[in-house]
């Protein structure tokens, strides 16, 4: 059985498609979203209802856990939502919802080595006492070894990263796709106008597609 491995999609099923297709994806390959399937793109419940209605799995992106609390009533008080969150709430199905929310934060695959999450893993820490927020954030480790959410917070996480497993994340369009020795970074800006991004295993074969169009302006905030 193959695994796809695919970066941040954020609402673009389009490319998502044309991604598929650029691996000869078949329904017996195990697919693997490693978060942010919605928000600032076109069509954030296609991608949910495709992922939902073909068995793929995912992980949890920091922009799915957004709209997942103002779903559940847990929206700062005080707070307006952002155009981009709140046609996310306009447009999923209840069953939507309910994929959404079964999703964790990081999946282990041992038969393959891996793990994917969509932020980062702070070096030294075990898996079971990483902090949510950084599971989801994390970019950047500062020189004394503090997490940082921040692109200039100090040297990629992956970088950091002994292993043994491989991790494979997302979250870090601006730093484009990243390759360490036991991480890598799938997040090649697609909603931005860059690329689509999957990683095919046991073959270890990267497959990218050409975003249609930019969405969005680049953002480096969480």
């Amino acid at each position: 059985m193959r695994t796809l491995f695919i970066g941040d999609v954020h609402g673009c099923a389009e490319e998502l498609d044309a991604l598929l297709a650029a691996c000869g994806w078949r329904p017996d390959d195990r697919v693997v979203l490693v978060g942010d399937l919605v928000a600032k793109g076109p069509d954030s419940a296609g991608v949910v209802r495709r992922a939902r209605e073909r068995g793929f799995l995912a992980v949890r992106g920091n922009h799915d856990a957004h709209v997942l609390r103002w779903h559940a009533g847990r929206g700062p008080k005080g707070k307006k939502l952002k155009p981009e969150h709140q046609q996310v709430l306009d447009t999923l199905t209840p069953e939507d919802w309910a994929w959404l929310e079964a999703q964790p934060l990081y999946r282990r695959f041992p038969e393959l080595n891996v793990i994917a999450v969509h932020g980062g893993l702070v070096p030294g820490v075990s898996l079971e006492q990483q902090k949510e927020d950084e599971l989801l954030n994390l970019r950047s480790i500062t020189s004394d070894g503090t997490p940082s959410k921040r692109v200039d917070g100090g040297e990629p996480w992956g970088s950091c990263w002994k292993g043994p497993e491989l991790v494979i994340f997302g979250h870090d369009a601006m730093r484009g796709i990243q390759r360490h020795p036991h991480a890598l970074g799938l997040d090649s800006g697609c909603v931005y106008g860059g690329r689509l991004s999957a990683y095919v295993m046991p073959e270890g074969r990267l497959v990218s597609v050409v975003a249609k169009r930019a969405y969005v302006d680049v953002d480096a905030s969480p």
